[in-house]
């Protein structure tokens, strides 16, 4: 028996994030690096593909919260704004603490809402940057040093991410196909299986109820 774990939608946001991100990470290396500059060239043709690849990395996300059809995603948003005295014990003692997961663990909770919150600076930081001459010279600065260290650590967290999610083929199907099984979401989510199978059981019963109305990973 399967469960479905991310909607069309909810897969669509996170390859075009990625696919976005990627377009990022390699204009952004002749941008910074020098050398990689002698090589590639067209620095003002990537610079503009730079500029416009931010503008438009929060448009994914954005557009499946709005309308009918990002249910799930929002769901989803709520859940990492929900954190228990447990998750943050588990955070704290590095996975080591007893805990009953939700559909994400705290570490893809706290993955999420940093992805989120750099998504955020950097497209504030990168406004001051690109349009620098209604903004003073220190927010200018500021803006650079800021841009400059978030993407590092971006990368290096998104590197961490992918590593992870290579060696978890079944949450790594998920993302690809949409679902999974239920014996996996019983033993990596038992929460958020439950919720998804009293969901389908009250359906199933003729009186519909949204899925984890009241419930998301309480």
């Amino acid at each position: 028996m399967r469960l479905v774990r991310f909607d069309r939608v909810q897969r669509a946001v996170h390859w075009a994030s990625a696919g976005i991100f990627a377009v990022l990470v390699l204009t952004g290396l002749p941008l910074y690096f020098p050398a990689v500059e002698r090589i590639v060239g067209r620095h003002v043709l990537i610079a503009t593909i730079h500029v416009w690849a931010g503008i438009a990395w929060p448009v994914p996300v954005v557009v499946s919260l709005v309308g009918p059809w990002g249910a799930r995603m929002r769901r989803d948003v709520r859940r990492f704004n929900r954190w228990t005295r447990g998750e943050l014990e588990w955070l704290w003692r590095l996975g080591a603490a007893d805990l009953e997961k939700g559909k994400f663990n705290p570490g893809q909770k706290l993955n999420a809402v940093f992805v989120g919150g750099a998504i955020a600076v950097f497209l504030a930081t990168g406004v001051v940057m690109e349009w620098f001459g209604a903004f003073p010279v220190s927010w200018r600065t500021g803006a650079t040093f800021v841009h400059e260290v978030l993407a590092y650590l971006i990368v290096a967290v998104v590197i961490g991410h992918v590593l992870v999610a290579l060696t978890h083929r079944d949450a790594l199907r998920s993302m690809v196909r949409g679902w999974v099984t239920v014996n996996w979401a019983q033993r990596h989510a038992p929460r958020w299986a439950r919720e998804e199978l009293r969901a389908e059981r009250t359906e199933a019963s003729g009186a519909p109820v949204p899925r984890g109305a009241g419930s998301i990973d309480d």
